[in-house]
């Protein structure tokens, strides 16, 4: 069988030096900083109110969207449907025509 040839680890090659060690350092308290002010929060996004015409307004054009969109998967539907039926009529056809030319022979 196929052994896999696995690489070997190269060897550093020239001037190595020994690591540098790091000393803790102490840590000096300063002066006490004063508080933070209290930030006043961000005004919130308006509420978004509907009147009675934007209400009748959307929900036209709502019923507006649903229409079309059905309008067009039905013409599609339609479209696939027609022809389906012209194949069909046609296969009717020339299943006649190729019945009828081999009972002449």
């Amino acid at each position: 069988m196929l052994r896999p040839k696995i690489p070997t680890m190269p060897t550093p090659t020239g001037h190595v030096t020994a690591p540098a060690v790091v000393e803790p350092t102490t840590v000096v308290p300063s002066a006490p900083t004063p508080p933070p002010t209290p930030v006043a929060p961000a005004p919130s996004r308006p509420v978004v109110q509907l009147t009675p015409g934007a209400l009748v307004a959307l929900v036209g054009g709502g019923t507006a969207v649903v229409l079309v969109v059905g309008a067009v998967l039905v013409s599609m539907l339609l479209a696939v449907a027609i022809t389906a039926a012209s194949v069909a009529v046609c296969a009717v056809i020339l299943r006649s025509l190729l019945a009828s030319e081999a009972k002449r022979r």
